[in-house]
């Protein structure tokens, strides 16, 4: 007779084996020292700690803090130091010494420059730069719930097709011994050889999905070691999701008011608003105070340095006239650039509402799956054993059994993927509302804090004349108040 097997079980232990060393090998190249997570907590708090895509990404709003800075320099002096040397074949002086002509000299300077006035230019520069930053903040939420959803949607991967092979083996151990009991019946002449082709085609069947079920687990490993950092081992069951809305209603006011995405379209409105004042501030006057001290001497006499200095003070003041179209053109250039932000804020907002309707869509039918399939599971569990009760006294057929068999394993696979789709669907309504969080999730982990690395920079620096020229500039500024609400 023919046996099918799935795979020896010595077969199975070293493809496992080969492949929990490949994943330790990509555990030890993240630098993941710590203990394996054996919950969704552990999982996602590892992966906010290491995964490489948030740390880049906090990494970018550290560089977009710098911007700010660099905006906010504008309003501050500027003070430069220079030397030289000059060399001439013209005689440039007679030497008193010794009559020689002077041919070398040494010049240094110093100068200092402050802008006074310069149209709202300034003061619009720094308010885009501080919209960046608080764009870039609410960017960084959207990439942490992207990562914290994709932890979520791994981690119950795994355990579903850690389910789906359990099952898988289970129905082939079941099929197997309904094989073995029908050679026998076989055998004592009972059934015929039909029967036993059809309990063979079914186990070769369930070879086949068994050895599907292991490469698909497999593959959701890896999936989770990309994102979490190390190898998944026994996995504990998902906790209950906080902060989940009751009805849609709260969880569309609420995506409203404080989806990542939605939020950052709007600073980034309000960065554009400031870029157009600060290019119109290129048609208006621009007040500057100078000051400078200049010093030379011979080269070979540089004891003489301080009889032959000067020092200057400039207050200048200069209006554009004609620029051949450049300012003109960047303010009709800024004044689309924040046309289509105001766009763009309409269109996030669209986005918003078409993203919840749709998980929630999708949380609700997946709900109504698992509830449809534990009830399919228990009548197609109750099914199976009946069936296999009244074929041992000759009122169902073998083909009924095995029948049975396969919709009682179908109904188990469909209720896990039910029950991962619901929970998966539930994370992404928490996504697009802009509370799929870490501070929500790992209510007793260390929250990165973007804000932190902003106040250590933004004032350095700074000096006492920046409040006083933003306040001059700021009076010919009409772009309007930069508030952060968070």
């Amino acid at each position: 007779m023919l046996k099918l097997s799935p795979m020896s079980a010595g077969g199975r232990n070293v493809l496992r084996a080969r492949l929990l060393a490949g994943f330790a090998v990509s555990v030890l190249a993240l630098g993941a020292g710590s203990a394996f997570a054996e919950s969704l907590t552990d999982a996602i708090a590892l992966a906010y700690a290491n995964n490489p895509t948030l740390q880049r990404a906090r990494a970018q709003q550290r560089s977009t803090d710098e911007t700010y800075v660099q905006a906010r320099s504008g309003l501050g002096p500027t003070l430069d130091a220079g030397a030289s040397v000059d060399y001439s074949d013209t005689p440039t002086g007679v030497n008193p010494n010794n009559g020689e002509p002077y041919r070398s000299s040494t010049g240094l300077n110093l100068t200092a420059n402050q802008t006074l006035f310069a149209s709202g230019g300034l003061s619009s520069g720094v308010k885009a730069a501080e919209a960046d930053v608080l764009a870039g903040r609410e960017d960084l939420r959207a990439v942490e719930a992207q990562v914290l959803g994709d932890v979520i949607s791994v981690y119950t991967a795994v355990r579903r097709d850690q389910e789906a092979l359990r099952i898988g083996e289970q129905n082939f151990n079941v099929l197997k011994r309904q094989l073995d009991e029908t050679r026998a019946r076989f055998e004592a002449g009972e059934l015929t050889r039909t029967d036993v082709a059809q309990s063979e085609a079914r186990l070769a069947a369930s070879s086949a999905s068994l050895a599907q079920a292991q490469a698909q687990l497999d593959t959701s490993r890896a999936s989770y070691v990309a994102i979490v950092g190390q190898t998944p081992t026994a996995l504990d069951p998902t906790p209950a999701l906080p902060n989940l809305p009751v009805t849609f209603d709260a969880a569309l006011d609420r995506a409203e008011t404080n989806n990542p995405s939605l939020s950052a379209a709007k600073w980034a409105e309000a960065a554009a608003r400031a870029r157009v004042s600060q290019a119109k501030s290129g048609l208006g006057p621009r007040v500057t105070l100078g000051a400078g001290y200049t010093a030379g001497a011979p080269t070979n006499d540089f004891n003489d340095l301080g009889q032959r200095d000067a020092a200057t003070a400039t207050l200048r003041f200069t209006m554009p006239l004609f620029s051949a179209g450049y300012n003109s053109s960047r303010v009709r250039q800024a004044t689309e650039g924040h046309t289509a932000q105001k766009i763009s804020v309409e269109l996030a907002r669209r986005n918003v509402v078409q993203n919840v309707s749709t998980a929630w869509a999708n949380m609700a039918a997946a709900r109504t799956a698992t509830q449809a399939n534990q009830e399919q599971v228990r009548a197609a569990s109750v099914a199976a054993e009946g069936v296999r009760y009244e074929q041992q006294v000759g009122l169902r057929t073998n083909i009924e059994v095995l029948n049975a068999e396969q919709e009682l394993r179908q109904a188990q696979l469909a209720l896990i993927d039910a029950q991962r789709a619901e929970y998966v669907a539930a994370s992404q309504v928490l996504a697009v509302m802009g509370d799929l969080e870490a501070r929500a999730l790992v209510p007793a982990g260390e929250v990165y804090d973007p804000a932190k690395n902003f106040d250590e920079v933004k004032r350095k620096g700074f000096t006492p004349f920046e409040p006083v020229i933003r306040a001059l500039d700021g009076a010919a500024d009409s772009s309007g108040e930069i508030v952060s609400t968070r």
